[in-house]
């Protein structure tokens, strides 16, 4: 299985989770639109596909794309093994972390189902009335799960080789896009495919991608592409920190709802180099998460993982990332939470990077009641996975400005399509999303895949077959075997022997090992019956190869004084018929015949005849 990320979309169909507690009714209507009222909920991985307890393997590319875990290996009888690389399964660890917590400390008391039901969703207002498979979105999962399905995982460093039951080995490739994201290769000795997923490259704080590696794949699988293919992140990153000044200036606040790892380094390191110039140096930085101090710290220990330039810093020794220097000079302070230290230390105007992205649950729901009555306020959406329209809509009528920067640093189309010319794949399998242009903008080809041959579009539930065979295996022969061969040289440079041997599969690996000589039979007074004699191996008759040419052999009858010869030609072959002895020669291409009659002395002259013209193994 390759990754298993959460659809976390489905959560913008639900309220916000407010910090007290309304009176419950399942649906409530808030600004023009109705919502689930009620814990938000998950669309989890398809799964009524196939068994999920048959999965043996499950790679991982990044933290994103891990979310699901604990609903697979917790509920389903897997019972595999999962792949991933250190800071994948340590930043993953505190995302998930962080998502148990915020949800939580807002406990609801009763689960909405009602509207689930068929009958009545169809009567809903869009988008509920069009939400896919509504029964099997799932609540979140519990602390204990993500222990527990973390246990599963093993981990992996880049380019390392790991054998799966001898049938294929995997191996991550760094791709670029966050801290330990992997493209994997899965090869056997003959075939190999690549997995393509979330990869990048720019220059940001990841080891930089391994495009190399990717060469000479039967089939590239490519998924993960940027999600704002016109937005340039550089740009993104260049308007983001102008309207946080601008506001800052105004004495407004600043809101940057997002995760709690990943695009927030580059922005604090964007913001590093600009406070100074931008006369911001005074305005204080809060980042509020549960996992806020665990984040920053892994971000400066994970040293081997980071790029060329970072891992460098460490050994003079100097923090990789910039935001240990704003920590130190306290104008970057990180809390758990709103409660505590942070009530008492909390001045404005000031700039709060929270969760979560998509402002239905965490702190980010409590600054927007504080925040979005004043105009003075901003809030700034930088990751691109929601719609910041659909995020915004309880909380409508806003008088907060919004500003919409998404910074999505992975491939765009110009990009893919460059790197699949360097790489050249004989085919690439990719969503059908990305074989044609945006509905919004179907006259912008350049947004979309064009590839020779046209790539494989999969869509949702559709079973692809991939486009080449296992032809071959690879065989290994014991020494002293190999040493018992006798080449011959059949033409220059190419030598061949024939071989007897047992084998000896185990673990789809094939080995060549010596027939086993028959055991002595121990001497016995009474006599044995023939039947228990051991049977005679017979030494292998020698193979013949080669082929007969016709002139040369009909010369060479001629010499041994048969010259009475008509030739006959087939489709196989030729047909000699020698008329005085009554007797047929078919030459073809994988065989030669002597039929004669009632005459051995010329059907072994014959014999030896055609040997002549052929090489004995």
């Amino acid at each position: 299985m390759l990754d298993c990320g959460l659809d976390t979309t489905s959560v913008l169909n639900f309220l916000p989770l407010p910090l007290f507690f309304p009176s419950f009714q399942e649906l409530k209507e808030c600004a023009g639109r109705v919502f689930v009222d009620s814990q938000p909920e998950f669309c989890l991985p398809e799964r009524e596909l196939l068994d999920l307890s048959t999965i043996d393997v499950i790679l991982i590319s990044n933290y994103h794309c891990m979310m699901a875990l604990p609903y697979i290996t917790e509920h389903t009888g897997f019972t595999g093994t999962v792949y991933a690389t250190e800071p994948t399964l340590q930043i993953g660890r505190l995302l998930m972390e962080e998502l148990v917590k915020f949800m939580e400390r807002v406990p609801k008391a009763q689960s909405a189902t009602c509207w689930k039901n068929k009958e009545i969703q169809r009567m809903l207002p869009g988008p509920l009335k069009d939400a896919v498979d509504v029964w099997t979105w799932k609540r979140s999962y519990s602390m204990q799960e993500v222990n527990s399905a973390l246990s599963k995982v093993q981990l992996v460093g880049y380019s390392q080789k790991v054998e799966l039951f001898g049938a294929v080995q995997v191996s991550p490739l760094s791709s670029g896009y966050s801290l330990g994201s992997s493209n994997w290769i899965i090869q056997s000795h003959h075939e190999k495919v690549a997995y393509v997923s979330g990869s990048s490259l720019l220059t940001t704080h990841p080891q930089p991608m391994d495009q190399s590696s990717l060469k000479n794949s039967d089939v590239l699988i490519l998924t993960g592409l940027t999600q704002m293919p016109t937005a340039n992140p550089d740009g993104m990153l260049g308007e983001f920190c102008s309207n946080l000044a601008m506001t800052i200036r105004a004495g407004g606040n600043v809101l940057v709802p997002c995760y709690s790892s990943g695009v927030i380094y580059d922005l604090l390191e964007c913001l590093y180099q600009f406070i100074e110039s931008a006369n911001l140096g005074t305005t204080p930085f809060y980042f509020i998460s549960p996992v806020a101090n665990s984040s920053l710290e892994f971000s400066q220990i994970f040293a081997e993982w980071l790029c060329h330039n970072k891992q460098s810093k460490v050994y003079l020794p100097e923090p990789p990332f910039p935001h240990a220097e704003l920590i130190q000079t306290n104008k970057l302070k990180h809390y758990p939470s709103i409660h505590g230290d942070f009530s008492s230390e909390f001045r404005q105007p000031c700039v709060v990077f929270t969760g979560h992205p998509s402002l239905r649950f965490g702190d980010v729901v409590h600054f927007m009641e504080l925040w979005g009555k004043s105009g003075l306020n901003t809030i700034i959406f930088t990751e691109p996975d929601f719609s910041y329209l659909d995020a915004l809509a309880p909380y409508q009528p806003l008088a907060m400005k919004c500003v919409y920067c998404p910074i999505d640093t992975r491939l765009n189309f110009h990009q893919v399509s460059k790197l699949l010319k360097e790489v050249q794949p004989l085919h690439v399998v990719c969503p059908e999303q990305y074989t044609q242009p945006p509905l919004t903008q179907s006259h912008r080809s350049d947004l979309m895949l064009e590839l020779q041959p046209p790539p494989m579009p999969y869509r949702r539930c559709s079973v692809l077959n991939l486009p080449f065979r296992r032809r071959y295996e690879r065989v290994y022969i014991l020494p002293e075997l190999a040493n018992s061969l006798v080449p011959s040289e059949i033409k220059p440079g190419v030598s061949m022997a024939t071989v007897s041997a047992v084998l000896h599969s185990k673990d789809n690996k094939h080995t060549l090992q010596s027939v086993p000589k028959p055991p002595p039979v121990p001497p016995s007074k009474k006599r044995k019956r023939v039947m228990e004699e051991p049977p005679v191996v017979l030494a292998p008759k020698p193979l013949l190869s080669g082929a007969v040419p016709l002139e040369a052999f009909l010369a060479t009858l001629q010499k041994h004084g048969i010259t009475e010869v008509k030739v006959e030609e087939t489709a196989d072959g030729h047909i000699l018929h020698l008329q005085a002895d009554d007797t047929l020669i078919q030459l073809e291409e994988d065989g030669t015949h002597i039929v004669c009659d009632n005459n051995e002395p010329l059907r072994t002259t014959l014999r030896d005849l055609v040997l002549r013209f052929l090489q004995k193994l």
